[in-house]
């Protein structure tokens, strides 16, 4: 397995989501509305993503190598369809519980999942932002897709890492219960006050 770093994040995270958005706002209303299209479509775009990504990054030579995570959650008839890449999470607090709903495509969740490390180690690794996967970085990219039921009172979190390398799982809980109108900026407020040495997104869905 190949590990990759990225760089030029800025530029590869807004022409990701551009690319992603425009492929599903100009495809949608023209596939089958069944679970299983609807879950191709969101890997097609995220595939379009990543090639528009890979294919800016040969173009200018300051930007070679460059790369980004990427979540995408479409709502649709009590579905939430989910697509991922990276170590960007995607969080769903139903009821009491919260519960991360993305694998991490990074190193130190291999390590985790071959129990060489625990999660508590995980947590202060010093390789813990290596990924396995990025997109943009490489021709191809095989996205996380998944379907998950979106019910009453659900809430969905979506957030990069710069939020929960800052900010424990248990703390998102607390605050987004406390009040889910300034949960997102005392979230990115926290992380700052933390270290905040990364970008910090946080979009929170209700």
């Amino acid at each position: 397995m190949e590990w990759v770093g990225y760089k030029g994040g800025e530029v590869a995270s807004k022409l990701a989501t551009e690319s992603v958005k425009k492929y599903i706002q100009s495809n949608f209303d023209n596939i089958n509305k069944e679970k299983e299209e609807i879950l191709k479509l969101l890997a097609n775009a995220i595939e379009y993503a990543n090639m528009v990504v890979y294919e800016k990054s040969k173009e200018v030579q300051e930007l070679e190598g460059m790369g980004t995570t990427l979540e995408v959650c479409l709502i649709y008839n009590n579905k939430a369809y989910i697509g991922h890449v990276g170590d960007s999470r995607i969080y769903r607090i139903r009821k009491d519980v919260i519960r991360k709903l993305t694998k991490d495509h990074s190193y130190v969740q291999q390590l985790v999942e071959d129990k060489k490390i625990t999660r508590e180690e995980a947590k202060t690794h010093p390789k813990k932002n290596m990924l396995t996967k990025a997109l943009g970085c490489t021709p191809y990219v095989e996205p996380d897709i998944r379907a998950r039921n979106f019910e009453k009172d659900d809430i969905f979190i979506m957030c990069s890492d710069g939020l929960t390398n800052m900010v424990e799982e248990k703390r998102i809980y607390e605050l987004v219960r406390k009040n889910i109108n300034t949960a997102a900026d005392e979230l990115i407020n926290e992380a700052n006050m933390a270290g905040g040495y990364d970008n910090i997104t946080v979009i929170i869905i209700n």
